[in-house]
């Protein structure tokens, strides 16, 4: 199968080039930086294609001669940005259109769900954004959704949790890792840190996608996949400190009105405030209807996961 990626120089982008090339399939990655794609892949057979994704013939560049599509593009973490989702999502299906494309999957978030009405979160759950950037990622999902033809272009939604891994550089997880992998037990959270919380490890995504695109019978709806088991941020953390040299960690939990306060002075804490919902009532996944059609489905243990994120990201602080 030809495969195409955008968005391929993400963790989840990679992940899943990775896993493409391992099973054969012919895969172009797209960004918008070619050298840094060429970087990101230096150890095995990809095509790299830079293209500016906000016009449709760039898009169309980018997808020609393809059988399949994985929507992975990250924006930054921004109200503004956010609004992009849907717009680029749109110029993207007018390209493919024109296009042979005959699958794509999309990878994103929770966000489009708002505040869970249940300990567990279903497909079927309602989606019911409380924030603004998970307005916008609902109207690219129904885009994606809307855009689903059983005889042309058939299509998933695949939602994550929050996710962490050796190549991950924009997580909530890294600056968990950061601290942790250089000895300094001294870590910044956002809180509250003891409700229950999940992470997908990243190279678990790669296998997952793969799986999905080898049964187009199951095309046409959204897919969750949960991480291995639910664990507050206060155990990960704590995990991943013992694993990384058995330093216990020394919080600075910032929540509330510090929250605000330093919002105030940091553009990115600003950007969390309206998020804060996620950590006082977390969305946790139910993939039981994942588990039904992919009945080889595997997660990494949170143990297994953080040590390997963990040489990761050591590795990374000696090449820079």
């Amino acid at each position: 199968m030809k495969i195409v990626i955008l968005g391929a120089g993400g963790a989840i982008g990679k992940t899943i080039a990775r896993t493409m090339v391992a099973r054969g399939d012919q895969v172009r990655v797209v960004g918008r930086n070619l050298l840094r794609l060429q970087r990101a892949f230096p150890d095995i057979s990809i095509e790299p294609v830079e293209a500016d994704l906000r016009t449709t013939d760039d898009c169309a560049k980018a997808i020609e001669g393809m059988d399949a599509a994985v929507y992975a593009v990250g924006l930054k973490y921004s109200k503004k940005d956010f609004a992009n989702y849907p717009k680029l999502m749109e110029v993207f299906l007018s390209a493919a259109d024109s296009s042979q494309l005959k699958q794509l999957i999309l990878v994103t978030g929770v966000y489009s769900y708002g505040i869970p009405q249940s300990d567990k979160v279903t497909e079927t759950h309602p989606r019911n954004p409380v924030s603004v950037k998970g307005q916008f990622r609902k109207e690219q999902e129904d885009l994606v959704l809307g855009a689903h033809n059983p005889n042309g272009l058939k299509t998933i939604v695949l939602r994550l949790p929050d996710f962490y891994g050796p190549e991950v550089d924009a997580s909530m997880a890294n600056n968990i890792f950061n601290s942790a992998a250089v000895g300094n037990e001294r870590v910044y959270l956002l809180g509250p840190i003891d409700k229950p919380h999940e992470f997908v490890f990243t190279p678990d995504v790669g296998p997952v996608v793969a799986d999905l695109m080898a049964k187009p019978e199951v095309f046409g709806s959204a897919y969750n996949f949960a991480g291995v088991d639910s664990i507050s941020i206060r155990d990960f953390t704590e995990q991943v400190f013992a694993i990384a040299g058995d330093v216990k960690p020394v919080y600075w939990v910032i929540k509330g009105l510090p929250l605000r306060f330093f919002g105030l002075f940091n553009p990115l804490l600003r950007e969390m405030i309206e998020m804060e919902y996620l950590l006082k009532t977390p969305v946790i996944l139910d993939d039981s209807k994942l588990k039904r059609v992919l009945s080889n489905l595997k997660k990494t243990s949170y143990e297994e996961g953080i040590a390997q994120t963990i040489v990761g990201f050591r590795k990374r602080m000696v090449r820079t």
